[in-house]
């Protein structure tokens, strides 16, 4: 495809970038020519560097004041108070808020927030500790305990000193961190918000402002610390720096480094900070009329064939952004943004834009993601099918010596938000849990069934316990913590323990087998499947309890269970020595326990198509092909069966959400609850069968309605959002104009059909 490099804005700054650097030899020597002539413009140029060095300040002076308003902002949030930001429910509504407070200002590199005397700090990326964050941000002069102690201790804004920060273990960069108490001018402040911002940020601020400029500019504080070092040319100690400290505003000539300097201060009325540029007096040069030709020649010449070579690596620079620019677009979404929409930033700018889009996707499907591996794994046992990599990314490990699976039920819930705030406090709190005593983890999967869910549990033996002691230990830890925790009795059902993660399939289906042939209904029993029909003397008859897992396996589709169930038994019948009579006598209880499930499951014409031959069949090979057969049949059938059920209700429940998406109250969880399905079920559901997630659907839905409203009615456009069901207007003019490349007003007054209507955009979104 071919690209349009000049219509770039950052192709042309790159080439702008590089003709600045090829064109200072050419400053210098036209510098040093000129230098007797520069004696005549010193004041015009000091005056001008001392207005500009002004405007400097004004303009870092409006930054600062920007991110005290955030922090002043985010202190009155509702979304961001301490309650909410631990609340697993709302804190990705305040990671979103965060992010939004961050986008507010261009010189914030990372934002966080902390509350004093908490564990953990909070930015755009999310939750983490803080052993987390000082790893993740090593600062060179800032150790981990200052950082704390700041934290918690800053009564009034503080800027620190610019500092080497190794970001991520490998990435150095040079920061300055902005902590500002909350809430602003409170005596007893409850937390911190931190700003981190790129030294490179405010210098090029400065040199933006200042141009071509070849000096030194320093940022110091009210105590005299230098907060932002820029250099250009030769560097000043630490002591001559520091010098530059309690100089009067204006023009001021020195000696520094045993040579003359032009020294222009201003000083902050806001902050006190000092705002200082050292300028060697050498740079002042006068005009030398007879080599002006020489010096205009040799500038073109440098400037045609700089362009060339700026050109040049220019492109070379442009073109990996530019391919992956390509990318970016083709998968991000809406595709049919205006070309007005597209040129809101650089390049760069839309990358990140695209990066953060999807980041927020993964952040947002991620648990749902991990059950359905989890789910699958339930299925079909291939524990080998999990590579390190997704094991990492969803923290799973199943490196222990004992699996087994339980059933966990607590009973139906009503709709109520307190019943969804208690079974999602169940969910999470067993999503992962450790028995450090009895060296086993759990991992907690949600199943179809609302009140159901499942824990897969791995553990090592202790040498001095016996295996049914130590998963009887297990389970009674899981109960007791859901006793201690919740006002909710669990109903058990225990599969058996296998050596392999691959045989979970198996333990899942016989958990699920314990649980629904419990030997009571009510809440709060325990039932092992190894003991569920247990007779001790089967010498060559097929046990129950296999008979009743090939049963169970056949309802839940698990076509490989139930082989593991027909072919062990059908060769063991091969290696006896009972007679034929009796061998057939036997393969009948297998026939039986095949059709009577069938049967359960509305599955009549298979045992009209295939039982009548299997009756006849002469020798076991050919028994156990029909029974396989027959097995296969059924799963397959099941599968089809759940899919269209599963069809169903996807159907009811868009009809529903088509009916219901204008109430802001409208959720996963609300959905879950109307039709008795767990959430993640719900969401992969969804997913698969309409290709879009959730959020999503109801988002066009809306959409929809408000373009609808925008075209054919002049009501105003806060009354329009919030009448679909959107609370948070600003955001979703954002939105909107993302999506559409308009403002909802200027949309208005191109689809307007009458065009008599007064269609003047709301304040809210000008």
């Amino acid at each position: 495809m071919k690209r349009h490099y000049f219509k770039s804005k950052l192709f042309l700054k790159y080439i702008w970038s590089y003709l600045f650097i090829l064109l200072i030899p050419l400053v210098l020597m036209t510098i040093f020519i000129y230098q007797n002539a520069v004696t005549n413009l010193r004041s015009e140029i000091e005056q001008s560097r001392l207005n500009q060095l002004t405007q400097t300040k004004v303009i870092i002076d409006g930054r600062m004041k920007e991110l005290n308003e955030i922090a002043s902002r985010v202190s009155y949030d509702k979304r961001l108070t301490l309650y909410r930001v631990h609340d697993s429910y709302f804190s990705g509504e305040a990671i979103q808020a965060l992010d939004q407070y961050k986008a507010t200002s261009s010189i914030i590199s990372e934002m966080f927030l902390y509350f004093h005397k908490d564990d953990n700090i909070y930015s755009a990326k999310g939750l983490s500790s803080l052993d987390v964050f000082a790893s993740s941000f090593n600062f060179k002069n800032w150790d981990k305990q200052s950082v704390f102690q700041d934290l918690n201790s800053v009564k009034f804004p503080t800027m620190r000193p610019a500092d080497s920060v190794i970001r991520n273990a490998y990435l150095e960069d040079t920061m300055l961190a902005y902590l500002v108490p909350i809430t602003p001018f409170s005596p007893n402040p409850h937390g911190t918000i931190m700003y981190l911002i790129k030294e490179s940020e405010l210098t090029s601020l400065i040199d933006s402002i200042l141009g071509n400029y070849q000096g030194l500019t320093y940022i110091l504080d009210n105590k005299g610390q230098i907060l932002v070092d820029n250099r250009q040319g030769e560097a000043l100690t630490n002591a001559e720096a520091k010098s530059l400290f309690g100089l009067s505003p204006g023009i001021h000539d020195k000696i520094v480094n045993g040579k003359p300097h032009s020294i222009v201060s201003v000083t902050s009325e806001n902050n006190g900070w000092t705002y200082v540029t050292v300028m060697p007096s050498a740079q002042f040069f006068s005009s030398v009329v007879h080599v002006r030709s020489f010096i205009v020649i040799l500038f073109i010449i440098v400037v045609l064939v700089g362009a060339a070579i700026a050109l040049l690596l220019a492109r070379m620079q442009y073109q990996p952004i530019s391919t992956l620019l390509e990318f970016a677009n083709s998968k991000s979404k809406p595709k049919h943004l205006s070309d007005e929409s597209k040129a809101t930033g650089n390049e760069l700018d839309r990358i990140r834009t695209a990066l953060q889009e999807y980041s927020s996707r993964v952040d947002l499907q991620e648990p749902y993601a991990r059950n359905q591996i989890l789910s699958m794994l339930l299925k079909y046992g291939n524990a080998q099918s999990l590579t390190p990599e997704l094991q990492e990314a969803f923290d799973l490990q199943f490196d222990r010596t004992h699996h087994f699976v339980i059933v966990i039920g607590w009973g139906a819930m009503e709709d109520t938000q307190d019943e969804r705030q208690e079974r999602q406090e169940i969910i999470e709190l067993l999503a992962q849990i450790e028995f450090p005593e009895l060296a086993a983890h759990a991992y907690g999967v949600e199943l179809p069934q609302l009140d159901q869910l499942a824990l897969i549990i791995s553990f090592n033996m202790n040498k001095s316990e016996q295996e049914t002691t130590t998963i009887r230990h297990i389970v009674e830890a899981v109960r007791s913590n859901m006793l201690e925790t919740f006002d909710v009795t669990p109903t058990i059902g225990v599969g058996t323990c296998y050596y392999s993660p691959d045989q979970l399939n198996q333990s899942f289906i016989e958990a699920c087998s314990a649980f629904e042939l419990r030997a009571s209904s009510s809440l709060g029993t325990v039932t092992y499947f190894e003991k569920l029909l247990h007779t001790p003397d089967h010498t060559f008859w097929i046990p129950n309890n296999s008979l009743m897992k090939l049963a169970q396996s056949l309802k839940l589709g698990s076509y490989d269970v139930a082989a593991q169930m027909i072919s062990p038994s059908i060769r063991s019948l091969q290696s006896s020595e009972l007679s034929a009579l009796l061998k057939r006598c036997i393969c009948f209880d297998i026939l039986n326990t095949m059709l009577k499930t069938a049967s359960e499951l509305g599955i009549h014409n298979l045992i009209q198509e295939m039982a009548p031959n299997m009756i006849y069949t002469n020798s076991l090979d050919e028994l156990e092909s029909g029974f396989l057969n027959l097995a296969s049949r059924i799963c397959n059938q099941v599968e089809r069966n759940n899919q269209k059920k599963e069809q169903s209700q996807i159907d009811r429940i868009v009809s529903y959400i088509d009916d219901h998406y204008m109430d802001h109250t409208l959720s996963l969880e609300t959905i879950a609850f109307e039709f008795a399905i767990s959430p993640s079920h719900v969401s992969r559901s969804f997913k698969e069968k309409m290709g879009l997630n959730f959020i999503q659907y109801i988002w066009q839905k809306r959409m929809d309605e408000v373009m609808r409203h925008l075209k054919t009615t002049n009501a105003p456009l806060k009354e329009i959002i919030i009448q679909v069901g959107y609370l948070d207007t600003p955001n979703f003019i954002r939105k909107f104009k993302k999506e559409t490349g308009y403002t909802p007003g200027q949309y208005r007054k191109l689809f307007w059909e009458n065009g008599q209507a007064q269609s003047a955009p709301d304040a809210d979104d000008e």
